[in-house]
């Protein structure tokens, strides 16, 4: 099977998209950006394939067909023990990686004491892991870093206590080595690590893939289908950091467009909010770009100015969407300034104001600023889509839509759960378009 990927450098995630020959989107994958562009893609290219492999199994198994109830079931529980798999792998790199950092010279006074509690941390970890993807298993994230790095804190503060020794020296060794680690992609072939999962299914449950017919025998056919890495195209705020040459390589404004207009022919104005700039962007009926504006160099207003917020407030960044719905008083904020947002914030807890108004005033205030953006582009004329990572944020959804409605009257707003994937999603036409022409 020909496939054509597209890949969206941005400055927080890099995302990776992979169409067939019929425009058929048969994969996505996302990771964090990093420090690495290039590891980044590699990482995204590398979900997207595994995501389009699973894309494949559902076909081969029928799911969602009528009477193949029980092949969506199975395919979950594959899923599962797929990553679980990966996990316990990056786990395993972990480690010694982290037994390694205890060879420089600062840790040589403490490196046994040392080695034994990451001993012990990482067999807890270990024994912990199977239940980080049961059934029903929440997650607050799916990268690796987030899940190992949060757990691996909880245990090596207890056996840091239980042993007598420095927190911060355990801690240190862990930092230094999960950069390493993430900047590896994981090792090893794809569909063997498949026929582990379906292995290790059956010997958890022999009665797994009783079903609709041998599941087994369908997932190995599937794995049978080869996925031809056709043409490439690759965008965004990290693009020019990648060993492309020119012709592999889009602008972001051009990627935006025609992805939205992939997922809604209608769109005349796209907004994109990711995490370093924002973009009013005006297409025609082909997704060709006739006009855009930008905002400056500043990163106020964007991704990452919610993010900045969320560190000053304690919270994770999808925490502040909810809490800013529980506002009924919505503060005035006076500036989205990424420098002095800090110290209003500060100041305005300080007098008592309530967290929730504080951080719906934030996003009215972030709206705004897109709103003159899309004003300079050109306006709202006809269907409007939202796109960007701040399109997953409700309060900021609920302001767009005020403020698109108080501005330009009823118009049709479009909102895609995999607005993420946007640019990535154009680039991948992109990459279609320059085989077939």
């Amino acid at each position: 099977m020909r496939t054509f990927v597209g890949i969206d450098l941005g400055s927080t995630t890099t995302k990776a998209v992979l169409m067939d020959e019929n425009k058929e989107v048969i994969g996505r994958g996302i990771t964090n950006s990093r420090s690495n562009y290039a590891t980044a893609a590699r990482v995204a290219s590398e979900e997207a394939r595994i995501d389009a492999r699973f894309t494949l199994f559902r076909r081969a198994l029928h799911v969602g067909e009528a009477g193949h109830e029980h092949s969506a079931e199975f395919l979950a529980a594959l899923e599962r023990n797929f990553r679980l798999i990966q996990f316990l792998e990056q786990l395993d790199d972990l480690e010694e990686t982290c037994h390694r950092q205890l060879e420089a010279e600062r840790f040589k006074a403490v490196a046994g004491p040392l080695q034994e509690a990451l001993h012990v941390i990482f067999a807890r970890l270990r024994e912990e892991a199977a239940s980080l993807y049961a059934p029903g298993a929440k997650r607050k994230s799916d990268f690796f870093r987030d899940i190992a790095g949060s757990r691996f804190h909880v245990h090596a503060e207890a056996v840091a206590r239980e042993m007598g020794i420095a927190l911060e020296m355990v801690l240190n060794a862990y930092d230094k080595s999960i950069i390493e680690v993430e900047n590896r992609p994981p090792s090893g072939e794809l569909s063997e690590k498949f026929r582990r999962a379906v292995a290790r299914m059956l010997a958890v449950d022999s009665h797994a893939a009783d079903g609709e017919g041998d599941f087994a025998a369908m997932i190995e056919s599937a794995l049978g289908i080869e996925l031809e890495e056709t043409y490439l195209v690759g965008t965004g705020y990290g693009r020019v950091t990648l060993p492309f040459s020119k012709e592999h390589i889009r602008s972001e404004i051009l990627c935006h467009g025609l992805g939205a207009h992939m997922m809604y022919p209608g769109t005349r104005t796209v907004l994109d909010i990711g995490g370093q700039d924002t973009k009013g962007i005006q297409i025609d009926g082909h997704g060709i770009v006739e006009n855009f504006q930008m905002n400056d160099r500043c990163a106020a207003g964007c991704g990452r100015y919610l993010g900045y917020i969320a560190d000053e407030m304690n919270m994770g960044l999808h925490e502040l969407g909810p809490l800013a719905m529980q506002s009924n008083r919505p503060a005035r904020i006076n500036s989205t300034c990424t420098v002095f947002a800090g110290a209003e914030l500060r100041d305005r807890l300080s007098l008592g104001e309530k967290r929730e108004d504080i951080l719906a005033g934030l996003h009215r205030a972030i709206i705004l600023r897109a709103i003159s953006i899309i004003s300079r582009s050109g306006g709202v004329t006809d269907q409007f889509t939202f796109t960007g990572g701040v399109a997953k944020n409700e309060a900021a959804v609920r302001e767009l839509r005020k403020l698109i409605q108080e501005n330009y009257g009823e118009v049709t707003i479009n909102i895609n759960p995999d607005s993420i994937y946007t640019g990535a999603l154009g680039a991948s036409e992109f990459a279609r378009r320059a085989v077939a022409a």
